[in-house]
């Protein structure tokens, strides 16, 4: 098998695999971490106060609720860096399978901080409560994604970008470029 067809067909399986993990696999995403994210935030909290956990919800000295929901999880945080680092060429097998472990790793102790500050500020009626929710529940999580994203670029010294170098990849492969090349060297006969 020729260099090029084993590149077409590594690209296939990354982007196959990404498109089957996507498509079953987000309430995985959501279960995991879900738990994950519920008692590492439980952890927390009880450095501070006595909890008590009711279903979904951390209740802090029993009076104070912090419910974790689905959003709260940030699957689709988790989902966005699954595509990123599936999306690009370049990386063996065991540094990719380390470099999302790290970035999953590092999602989850952001988003557990994120939490415990703002459950700490909720229980004690801090009005940066409201405003700092909705901060991070608009801008957080994607500004979250994309600085460990940068960071695990720097980290794993990923040199490739997502998605575009397997575009640049077919182009380049592809009769699109030696059209446009032959039309080239046409132009420049005249």
């Amino acid at each position: 098998m020729g260099e090029d067809c084993k590149k077409v067909f590594e690209v296939f399986l990354r982007y196959a695999f990404l498109f089957v993990i996507l498509l079953f696999g987000f309430k995985i995403f959501y279960s995991l971490f879900f738990y994950l994210t519920f008692f590492s935030s439980n952890l927390l909290f009880k450095q501070l106060f006595n909890t008590a956990l009711v279903g979904n919800t951390i209740f802090l000295e029993s009076l104070v609720p912090i419910e974790i929901t689905g959003p709260c999880v940030g699957g689709a945080a988790y989902s966005l860096l699954l595509i990123l680092n599936l999306a690009t060429p370049g990386v063996g097998l065991l540094k990719r399978i380390f470099s999302l472990l790290f970035s999953f790793l590092v999602f989850l102790l952001v988003n557990v901080l994120r939490i415990f500050a703002l459950g700490v500020l909720f229980y004690y009626n801090s009005p940066l409560f409201d405003p700092l929710h909705k901060l991070f529940w608009y801008f957080g999580s994607t500004v979250f994604v994309v600085l460990i994203w940068f960071l695990e670029v720097k980290i794993f010294d990923i040199k490739e970008v997502p998605f575009y170098s397997d575009l640049k990849f077919f182009y380049l492969h592809s009769t699109l470029r030696r059209s446009s090349m032959r039309g080239r060297k046409r132009g420049r006969k005249r």
